[in-house]
């Protein structure tokens, strides 16, 4: 059995883990998502919604826009898979590092796949070079922002100009802005009011990460261009999006306590594995978001070392562009976060 590509794997382990590897929400599954899967279980029995009628009509509500801008998945994972079958891209290019499911996806369709490396002396940020490279026959760009898994997020206006040239130049944009609800000024960062205005961009969201919903699957894709958005649509199963993940997805939207909670407890416990990591000497890079990304020198057994404390981080090795130097860790709740810097400190420790 090959490793598996992301973070999360648990299972792999015989003992009972502290898992720093996937960038969930600390506070786990919403009470009143619970509450609603609880009342709902006699429902599970019939067929799903085809249509996620009453989600896309939460959705719609959430961010003001159409219900037919809105088609619902099973994971923002699966919702890449049938944007790309749709497309059918000829040409495409990713940025690197960046979500391995974007070239996995590509690649299963046979698109020919430019690789664009971000630099690490700017940070791995997005910079205007990108600009000239968006041309013919480039048919599409995917953009991941916050970047996963630096945490870097675009420059609003560069990201502006990137849409345009895109629009000009008949390339479709995929912006995934899965992490963009962490992020204090989500309003400034996120597309959405640029969908009416740009039928070639679609936006991805998913309730994954935020609402701590990984293991209900359930993501939605956000475009103007009605036509594309049906041809995606039919590009799987019917019933992808189960009963129980829908009603999950309306409960969570319309708990605002919870999402003011969350953020309160990212921002405030972000800034202390921040400053922990940086007086352990480690460079953390970017990091807006709910994750941590850092680079250890030297120290490419980190992942490994902390398995024995029955920690386990995500080693970034295997993100083209990284190599075993860097890691990215998941902000958790205090007690949680401090166990893994005194683990941390522990090795250096040693190491010194």
């Amino acid at each position: 059995m090959t490793d598996f590509a992301h973070g999360g794997d648990i299972y792999a382990y015989p003992d009972k883990l502290l898992d720093f590897s996937a960038n969930i929400s600390p506070l786990g599954l919403p009470d009143s998502v619970q509450s609603a899967l609880t009342a709902s279980i006699e429902s599970w029995s019939g067929y799903p919604d085809p249509y996620c009628r009453k989600l896309k009509a939460a959705i719609a509500r959430h961010h003001t826009i159409p219900e037919a801008y809105i088609t619902c998945g099973n994971g923002a994972a699966e919702l890449i898979y049938k944007v790309v079958q749709a497309l059918k891209p000829r040409r495409a290019l990713v940025t690197a590092p960046s979500f391995s499911e974007y070239r996995q996806a590509l690649s299963l369709m046979g698109c020919g796949i430019l690789d664009y490396f971000l630099d690490a002396k700017d940070g791995f940020c997005v910079t205007e070079k990108l600009l000239t490279v968006l041309n013919p026959p480039l048919e599409l760009l995917i953009l991941c922002n916050p970047n996963n898994p630096t945490g870097q997020t675009m420059e609003p206006g560069l990201l502006n100009k990137i849409i345009k040239t895109c629009a000009e130049k008949k390339i479709h944009i995929l912006l995934d802005e899965c992490f963009i609800p962490f992020l204090e000024d989500a309003d400034a960062h996120t597309k959405i009011p640029l969908l009416s205005e740009y039928p070639n961009l679609l936006i991805l969201r998913a309730f994954t990460k935020f609402y701590a919903m990984a293991g209900l699957r359930l993501g939605y894709l956000l475009c103007s261009d009605e036509e594309l958005l049906q041809r995606i649509s039919v590009c799987g199963q019917p019933w992808s999006v189960s009963a129980p993940a829908q009603i999950a997805g309306v409960a969570a939207l319309a708990d605002r306590e919870y999402a003011d909670r969350l953020r309160h407890v990212i921002r405030k416990e972000r800034a202390y594995l921040t400053g922990a990591l940086k007086q352990l000497g480690l460079c953390v890079i970017g990091s807006q978001a709910n994750y941590l990304f850092f680079q250890y020198n030297g120290m490419n057994h980190l992942k490994e070392r902390l398995l024995k404390d029955k920690i386990l981080i995500r080693s970034c090795g295997n993100y083209l562009g990284l190599d075993l130097d860097f890691y990215r860790v998941s902000v958790r709740t205090h007690v949680e976060n401090q166990r893994l810097i005194e683990a941390i400190a522990g090795i250096i420790g040693e190491e010194g």
